[in-house]
């Protein structure tokens, strides 16, 4: 296959030529040879090439996908396959931040419907540290990690947690016992409170796995088509 023009590779993707042009000149495609008049002129390779970069960014997004395509396009397999690796790694926390946050969810509808605590009461550090079975250097820890954010007694200046920062240190604690990393944690707690509620956050959740699943499909597909494409360039 070969003598073809911007526009018959556009047109099985319903892409502007234009669109073509940018993505050779962006590495994304390899460099196409001219006619005498400055004409490009492309090939199969040029056809399995686009194929592959448009597969790749739904599966990976666009970024990922152009240092994909660079690399194999500077011979160097090694770095592509190693940005499809970190964008393997980066779902998979992903999806361990979902387990997680599905984890701290089950944890607050438990919690909310035994707790016999007065939800106005303000604990100081050393009452909720004690009530936790902790230290207060642990709190404070936490606190400077961004997962805890308690207010200050306005004539003391001493920490007083609220409600949402003892379900906040609770669900830290649950978590930490299960081996996650503070960071971690410190995102988990951002999207729980972003939520605002619990209702909320499951219907969050349930979006977010459906979107995880459809990338992780998305992969699988992409990562046929690539294979098939590293093969042609290594012919």
């Amino acid at each position: 296959m070969r003598n073809l023009r911007p526009t018959d590779l556009a047109r099985e993707h319903g892409i502007s030529t234009q669109a073509v042009r940018n993505y050779e000149e962006d590495g994304c495609l390899p460099p196409a040879d001219r006619t005498p008049t400055g004409y490009r002129v492309y090939t199969g390779l040029h056809v399995a090439a686009l194929r592959t970069y448009l597969t790749l960014i739904p599966a990976f997004g666009h970024s990922v996908a152009s240092r994909v395509m660079r690399a194999l396009h500077d011979d160097d397999l090694d770095a592509a396959l190693t940005e499809i690796d970190r964008a393997h790694a980066r779902l998979l926390e992903d999806r361990e931040t979902l387990t997680a946050i599905r984890r701290a969810v089950d944890h607050l509808a438990n919690e909310s419907s035994s707790s016999t605590t007065n939800p106005e009461t303000a604990y100081t550090i050393g009452e909720l540290a004690a009530h936790l079975r902790l230290t207060p250097a642990t709190l404070r820890a936490w606190e400077t990690a961004g997962i805890l954010s308690p207010a200050r007694d306005s004539a003391t200046g001493y920490r007083l947690y609220t409600s949402a920062d003892r379900r906040d240190a609770h669900l830290t604690t649950i978590l930490r016992r299960g081996g996650y990393r503070l960071e971690h944690i410190a995102a988990v707690i951002a999207q729980i409170r972003a939520a605002g509620s619990t209702e909320a956050l499951t219907a969050a959740l349930t979006a977010w796995q459906a979107k995880l699943t459809e990338q992780g499909l998305a992969m699988l597909d992409a990562g046929a088509v690539l294979r098939g494409y590293v093969a042609e360039l290594r012919a």
